[in-house]
């Protein structure tokens, strides 16, 4: 049986630049500024739409400057870093406006990084073209059982992996921005899950996706239920389904809200759970015949996908601003993300399996 370690965290290199901090919701007062606060990461700045929401956020954290507007904060020299987390269509011109001063070191962005791939793009050349680090907060990838399966592929210990898939039955909170725009799920649930795949097995060849309408979304989208076919070049073929219906809630009904994974290859199977949203840690299980002597394996942890895998998001801007290293996020690998997403609703518009050829990102 395997003695081999995992690490399902990482490990922290690098505090050494201040963060200013533009949003004060949900995914910032509980992921982005508790982990940041754990691994030590110094926090300059806040500031948001509603600046009396920023100050409530500041107090609770002990951050002590409150900027009125996200303009100030990035104009802010003891900002190293602006991290972003705002809506999608209102952080394009916030990158811009970082890439433009002297002081900013590298730019955390929210995913989705635009709403367009023609956006995405035209902020990875603006940013190169700046000599600064943009950064996508593609948080799954530093969700522990995601690392901990990426470690066990790398290894070869399932052998020719064949088969994957990621089974979503959950229920997002949409935020209120949404209703704005027509793209809802894939946009801002499935790129999770999109990008995590291309994190194990690299850019599939192509995509087949179907939706239908979410029954409790009650605001017009384009994508609610999503169920998505990839086919990479190694062969494997992996399903993303997300259904975010997930059954009705009313009061009395129990609902088994989850997600699950599983990978089969021709020496091993994996699966396992994302800890999201029952707030209990991720899990993961595996068998290999190469290593395991076909015995079932459970390595433990106690940390979980929020808040702490913004710690491993944050740290490799950290660690990519002081080497000189390209980030482990990097905004151009990001666009590639954009693309697929972009490729999965053209599937759905056209009714057809959309090669990812037919999607330039130069």
């Amino acid at each position: 049986m395997t003695g081999r370690t995992f690490e399902p965290d990482v490990a922290v290199r690098t505090r050494d630049y201040g963060i200013g901090c533009i949003g004060a919701g949900m995914i910032m007062a509980e992921c982005h500024l508790a982990a940041y606060r754990e691994a030590g990461f110094p926090v300059v700045a806040i500031a948001s739409r509603t600046p009396a929401h920023a100050e409530q956020v500041a107090a609770r954290w002990q951050i002590s400057t409150v900027h009125r507007t996200p303009e100030q904060l990035i104009e802010d020299r003891a900002v190293e870093i602006v991290d972003i987390a705002f809506p999608p269509d209102r952080q394009p011109a916030l990158i811009r406006h970082a890439l433009q001063q002297p002081h900013v070191r590298a730019i955390l962005a929210q995913k989705p990084l635009a709403l367009s791939l023609e956006e995405a793009i035209a902020l990875r050349d603006e940013a190169e073209a700046a000599g600064k680090i943009l950064s996508v907060n593609q948080n799954m990838r530093y969700d522990q059982s995601m690392r901990v399966l990426k470690q066990i592929l790398d290894r070869g210990e399932l052998g020719d992996v064949v088969f994957a898939q990621i089974d979503m039955h959950a229920i997002p909170h949409w935020q209120t921005f949404l209703q704005d725009y027509d793209r809802l799920t894939l946009a801002n649930m499935s790129v999770h899950h999109l990008d995590v795949l291309r994190f194990l097995f690299g850019d599939p060849d192509e995509i087949t996706t179907l939706t239908r309408r979410d029954p409790r979304t009650a605001f017009p989208h384009s994508d609610g239920i999503t169920v998505s076919t990839l086919r990479f070049p190694s062969g494997v073929m992996a399903v993303s389904l997300e259904d975010v219906w997930s059954g009705p809630r009313q009061e009395g009904y129990q609902d088994d809200q989850h997600i699950s994974w599983r990978v089969e290859g021709t020496d091993g199977v994996a699966r396992g759970t994302i800890g999201w949203p029952t707030g209990t840690a991720s899990t993961l299980s595996y068998a290999s015949a190469r290593t395991t002597g076909g015995q079932w394996v459970t390595p433990a942890w106690q940390t979980m996908w929020f808040p702490h895998a913004f710690i491993g998001v944050m740290e490799q801007l950290q660690h990519a601003v002081k080497t000189g290293e390209p980030p482990a996020l990097s905004v151009a690998d990001n666009v590639r993300t954009v693309a697929l997403v972009e490729a999965a609703y053209r599937s759905i518009r056209e009714g057809r399996t959309v090669k990812l050829a037919e999607i330039p990102t130069n």
